[in-house]
């Protein structure tokens, strides 16, 4: 799907239709997944751990998207009934945000054992969040609290889904009694934002702002014309290429990257076999993962904030 820029290209009814071939394609490359030797699985397992580091930037630029558009649309009403409403979201997700962190503390750091890392993960979080409230709020930046305030809550989840994949038999792993179901719980929660992301950005791909739009796509560059036209220059509609309204390309990508990361998931992120290993999604590589991603959160969203201020002369 490289390169489709109209619709009169042949691949474009390939994109949209054949659907009875894909699933009968399907079937059989799912069959023939268990005829491959291990070497490939091994190549396969390591270019979906990288996969997944970027499909989880992508998760994290839908978020940032989503909060975004969801304040703007709105504050775009104008009335005094939705600036309390986004005053009580917000409220509400700082709220659950210490909830959550008080709950971590409970857990993840029982007494009498050395958890310097869980209690530097949990306190990191908390000042990040603080951090996108003083950003969002100074002059300068003239930023809104609902954004702030869903970053800070989703971070916070990834700290939580950091600290409980953490091996069981570790000591500061509170609740390494119910393993089983955190991990069950965690996997749950991931293939959920990982559904979610996907079908978000299927549905942005059809919005007027598509972050799959490419260039050409009449609602990427959708405007006036540079030199006004005569009635008879207006080619006929019927036999006009109409161009692409997202990116093929990108959209299949996003959906490779979304599978990999299931596979990672379901794996726990590697292929160890110890106790450990019996549990989906638990293990040191799934820790770090969450937590870099919840700090990668953090930096892109200060970004979004501080860029405008940074190249004033750039559209973002």
């Amino acid at each position: 799907m490289i390169g489709v820029k109209n619709q009169k290209d042949p691949r474009d009814g390939m994109h949209h239709g054949g659907w009875m071939m894909k699933i009968i394609c399907w079937c059989i490359l799912v069959i023939f997944t268990f005829f491959l030797p291990n070497g490939l699985i091994s190549f396969y397992e390591t270019t979906s751990k990288f996969g997944s580091g970027l499909f989880l930037l992508v998760q994290v630029v839908l978020l940032l998207d989503f909060v975004h558009r969801w304040n703007d649309t709105w504050v775009g009403y104008g009335e005094q009934f939705w600036y309390i409403a986004l005053f009580v979201v917000s409220l509400v997700c700082y709220v659950a945000t210490l909830s959550f962190s008080g709950l971590l503390f409970h857990f993840f750091t029982p007494s009498g054992h050395d958890c310097g890392l869980n209690t530097f993960f949990i306190v990191m979080t908390l000042i990040l969040a603080f951090v996108f409230a003083i950003v969002a709020l100074h002059p300068a930046v003239g930023g809104s609290i609902l954004p702030a305030s869903v970053v800070s809550l989703y971070c916070m989840y990834l700290c939580y889904s950091g600290l409980s994949s953490e091996p069981r038999d570790y000591e500061c792993n509170g609740l390494h009694k119910h393993s089983k179901a955190v991990s069950t719980g965690t996997l749950t929660l991931g293939l959920l934002t990982t559904i979610l992301s996907v079908i978000y950005s299927a549905v942005r791909a059809g919005s007027s702002t598509t972050l799959l739009s490419p260039p050409s796509s009449p609602r990427a560059g959708a405007g006036k014309p540079l030199l006004p036209l005569e009635k008879t220059d207006v080619p006929d509609e019927k036999h006009e290429a109409k161009p692409v309204t997202y990116s093929y390309t990108f959209f299949h990508i996003i959906f490779s990257l979304a599978s990999m990361y299931s596979a990672m998931l379901l794996t726990g992120w590697s292929t160890s076999v110890g106790e450990s290993g019996r549990l989906v999604d638990v293990g040191w590589p799934s820790v770090w993962v969450r937590i870099v991603t919840g700090w990668a959160t953090a930096a892109l969203y200060i970004w979004s904030l501080v860029a405008p201020i940074l190249f004033p002369e750039r559209e973002f």
